[in-house]
């Protein structure tokens, strides 16, 4: 099977899934995120090993899951933010006590301590936002329950992202001429960029005005959702080439190899890691602004 089917097979079967995990929320949506962000974490410390720092792995994946946990378990940033940043003190202590037996000084301790905290913090932080973004559109103090509004403001910005991701796939393949950054990503270029920008919007546009307003009946309205989206996109594409550019230190073309024609949990969900918190704040501004939108 080419590439281009694997992505499809991919596709076909992951889509599914991840509509029906978005809109159960909790802990189903919690349990897969967890995963994925102990997997990514993993795979940040296999970048990290073949430019020779050994990082405390089950540490990092650990306190990657659990940046999701507690995400889940206390409903809204605010309230998760006192235990994970808790827990981030308590692994960065937990790390520099462990070196003292574990990591001689040519075993670059510092550098080791720092990726694991780092791993972490990357892939489960960005995760975390899904279940923030997820947990807007329920009632203050009330348990977040199945719904589609719920999943919808998720499904915006990853629609966003990836369908941007899309279109600079395919535009710049064929009419790329400019590199967009040659010692990052060389197959990257500007004209794939500027597309990739504008399919972000557009699918902004759609999302406010099909998903949000046709069926859903609630806010944001197309105006709002397509801006978001161009912040989104750039948020987006920079955390691609910022994953691109760790592999290309690490000497890889795939931080994984989870996914079938898509790489590991770093080279699929790379994007979002970064598109995840700008939407959220980005509807929180919106809500603080006084904006109509299904939002606490």
């Amino acid at each position: 099977m080419s590439e281009l089917g694997r992505r499809v097979a991919v596709a076909a079967v992951g889509i599914p899934a991840a509509v029906a995990l978005l809109y159960l929320g909790g802990w189903a949506l919690g349990a897969v995120l967890a995963l994925l962000a102990a997997l990514g974490a993993a795979e940040v410390y296999g970048l990290a090993a073949a430019r020779g720092v050994i990082a405390f792995r089950a540490t990092g994946a650990a306190f990657a899951a659990a940046i999701v946990a507690l995400a889940v378990a206390s409903v809204t940033l605010a309230d998760a933010a006192v235990w994970q940043w808790s827990a981030a003190v308590a692994v960065a202590l937990a790390t520099a006590v462990a070196s003292l037996r574990g990591r001689g000084v040519d075993q670059a301790p510092l550098a080791a301590s720092a990726i694991t905290l780092f791993g972490a913090l990357f892939v489960g932080g960005g995760l975390a936002f899904a279940v923030f973004l997820r947990n807007l559109a329920s009632p203050p103090g009330a348990v977040p329950a199945a719904g589609w509004i719920g999943a919808a403001l998720v499904a915006w910005p990853i629609a966003v992202t990836w369908i941007g991701d899309t279109a600079a796939y395919f535009c710049g393949r064929r009419f790329g001429r400019h590199k967009l950054s040659p010692r990052i990503s060389p197959n990257k270029t500007v004209e794939g960029a500027v597309a990739g920008f504008v399919g972000s919007v557009a699918t902004g546009a759609f999302f406010g005005w099909i998903i949000f307003g046709e069926w859903l009946g609630t806010g944001p309205g197309v105006t709002a959702c397509a801006v978001g989206a161009a912040l989104i996109a750039p948020a987006a594409q920079a955390g691609d080439l910022a994953e691109s550019l760790f592999k290309r230190e690490a000497g890889v073309k795939d931080s994984g190899s989870l996914f079938p024609g898509h790489g590991g949990v770093l080279d699929r969900f790379d994007s979002l890691f970064l598109a995840l918190p700008v939407a959220y704040f980005y509807l929180r501004a919106l809500a603080a602004l006084g904006v109509d939108g299904p939002w606490r």
